[in-house]
Order: C-alpha cells, then structure tokens, then sequence
C-alpha cells in the first residue's frame, strides 16, 4: 500500500502529518510513503531528509491523490479549509485517517459518502488505556498546556519567579489554572518551573491529588464533582456555572495570570469567566484562554486575538499546538502512524471494524455512516 502526506492548506497550521524518522518503519511494514513537495517544510523537516529516511517526493495533490491508497492528514474534512474540495479530489474506496470536527454536518463528509471513502477522525480516539499512543487530542493538549504558561508569563508585566536583589526582593507571580485536564496540567507544571505560586480549579474532585502532586494549590468549592465520560468533565446546567462563578469571584480578584482549559468535545466551551469578573481582577493581569476556538471560557475573548478589557489583557489563541510545529508533529506523527498500524486485520489486509479504536473513529465506509454514535453527531440516515 502507498501512503500520502499532503501538505496542509488550512491558515496557520503549521504542522505535518508525519516526520522523517518514522518513514523507515513505515517502508519495514511493506508500505510506499509518498510526500508532497515542502509538507513538512515549515514544521522544520525538509524534502531531503525524507528522502534520505526513503519516502518519494511528489509534485502535488493531485498526484499524490492518483498514486497513495491512504492519505495521512493534519486536517481534513470539516477541519481543513480547503476540506470540500480536498475530499471531492479523493479516489473511490481511498481511506483517509485526520482530524475532521466531526461534530457537525459538513458537505467534506456528503463527498467522503459519495465516493466511497474510509474516512477515519483522530478526534474520536477512545480515552482508553490501549488507544493512549493514539490520542491526538491529549498530545495537542499537552503542548498547548505548556505554551498557555509561556503566554501568560510574557503577557504580564510582572516576573512569574520570587527573586532577592540587593534592591530588594520581588514576589511571585498568582498563577490560576482553570480546568485540569492534559493542558491544565501541563500549564500547572510548566507556570511552577517558571517560579510562580499556582493554585487550580476543576469541577472534577478527583484531580486534587494530581494538582497537588505538582506542588499546586487545589481551590475547593462547594459544589458537586463533574466527572465526565472517558475522563473528561461532563457538561453541567446553567444554576451550577453560576453558582461557580460567584465562588471564584474572590479568587479571581488576587490572580496575575489565569488560564483557562475547559473544553467538552463538540460542545461549545462553559463561560467560567464573566465580564463583571474581569473588572473585578487587578489592573495589568492576563488571561489566557484555551478554549477561544470553542467559544471561549471567558465571555470577553476573541479567537485568535489579543485584546485589553477593563485593563485585563484577554487573550484568545487558535490552534496553539501548531506555535510548536516541529515538536507537535513529532507527537502527531506517532499519534496517526500507530492508528494505522491498529487499522488492519493483519490476516485479511482489511480494515478491523471488530476493533473498537477503529470502529470508534470511523466516519465513512463504503458510502454509509459506520457507527450509531457518528450518525448521531454529523447526521444523516444512511445505512
């Protein structure tokens, strides 16, 4: 089988589908690996070392379209910009494996039905112990969580470390993270190596230990625990946030930096931050808002946009795994590369819909919807 790695058309995605160094054990398996001309060239892998580590350089799309079996993608479907005509261009009966917002209608996804396509989400991946290498959405997550500190800390027009000089001694920075997911963690560890006090909010109890295990402070609210699906905090009505949000009030009023994580999966993202809680923080603090894309968990963010409000610089960036490109593609890379290597029943070389990662994922096949859980999020009544 031949596999195709576009390079990415989507604004502001940086990243590759796959890296040089994991090309050999790709052609050890029996597979062709076909590049694009310059994918991989902004993340900081050239032509050259993909020819060297044995794949073939193509001209274009189309090309690689007419020779790859299977296209490994950053972004398709309703992701990728280009989406629609990306999937109208594809070959009947190609599989393609990327992450394609598959939490809405699309017409990427009618083309995919059209043509016969395998199409596979990397969103999808199960939070189970044996999917873990294949989760695209921690491994984002995690450098997300780190850039979030960097942000904040350039953001503030304070130092994040206590320092002694003979001038005097400089306090640390308040660092409050909101929502402890993978980046919440990540932005605890990461706002802690760079000498800040950090304390930590989620609605899940359960994460005190791990917050405190960090050397973190876990603020404790009166309200009852979140506990979501495969690990993820469960979406909670509108009397809970405001209660929530009355009792952060004081909290916020004392932080220099807030960051904010709290995502649900195709859901848009809870409001933990309202207008009358910003005016209420100190003059010159920053929030930094990881859920701009999804709606934002502050009510004042912008996607993609730094903006002061109330003297609070607000900031609400898009796609921030993507600021890291050459080390969020290495992560992709494995994430997508043992997906594929789970993909097929060995025996058979057919695709293993007896697997649960694969029938989790599975958008398309042959025309049809695959699972009663995809149907019911992109829609539709094909059998």
């Amino acid at each position: 089988m031949k596999l195709g790695i576009p390079k990415e058309l989507t604004p502001e995605e940086s990243r590759v589908a796959l890296v040089p160094s994991h090309v050999p054990g790709l052609l050890k398996k029996g597979y062709e690996v076909l590049v694009e001309k310059d994918a991989g060239t902004v993340a900081g892998y050239k032509d050259e070392t993909y020819e060297d580590k044995g794949a073939k350089i193509v001209d274009s799309f189309d090309e690689l379209v007419k020779e790859a079996d299977i296209i490994l993608a950053v972004r398709a479907g309703k992701a990728a910009s280009n989406g629609k005509d990306m999937a109208n261009t594809l070959r009947e009966g190609q599989i393609v494996i990327a992450q394609m917002e598959p939490y809405g209608k699309d017409a990427a996804f009618d083309a995919f039905l059209d043509r016969k396509v395998s199409a596979f989400s990397m969103e999808l991946i199960p939070r189970t112990t044996r999917a873990q290498s294949m989760d695209v959405l921690s491994s984002m997550a995690n450098l997300a969580g780190y850039k979030s500190a960097l942000i904040g800390a350039n953001q503030s027009p304070r130092m994040f470390p206590m320092m002694m000089t003979a001038a005097g001694t400089i306090t640390p920075a308040n660092v409050f993270v909101l929502g402890v997911g993978v980046a919440g963690l990540q932005a605890i560890a990461t706002a802690k190596r760079l000498g800040a006090v950090v304390s930590a909010y989620d609605i899940r109890s359960e994460v005190k230990e791990q917050v405190e295990s960090l050397g973190a402070k876990f603020v404790e609210f009166d309200l009852e625990s979140g506990e979501g699906e495969g690990g993820y905090a469960k979406e909670m009505d509108d009397d809970f946030y405001k209660r929530q949000r009355e009792m952060m009030l004081d909290e916020l009023s004392e932080k220099d930096v807030v960051i904010t994580t709290a995502n649900i999966p195709g859901k848009k993202a809870p409001t933990l931050i309202t207008k009358a809680m910003v005016e209420a923080m100190p003059e010159g603090s920053v929030i930094v808002d990881l859920a701009a894309e999804r709606g934002g968990n502050c009510e004042l963010s912008e996607a993609g946009k730094t903006v002061k409000k109330h003297g609070v610089t607000i900031v609400g960036p898009r796609n921030v795994a993507a600021s890291l490109p050459f080390n969020a593609s290495q992560l992709y890379s494995k994430n997508i590369t043992t997906f594929l290597n789970n993909l097929f029943n060995k025996e058979e070389a057919t695709i293993n819909f007896e697997d649960d990662i694969v029938v989790a994922t599975a958008l398309t096949h042959q025309g049809a919807l695959v699972s009663e859980k995809v149907k019911a999020i992109i829609g539709g009544d094909q059998s």
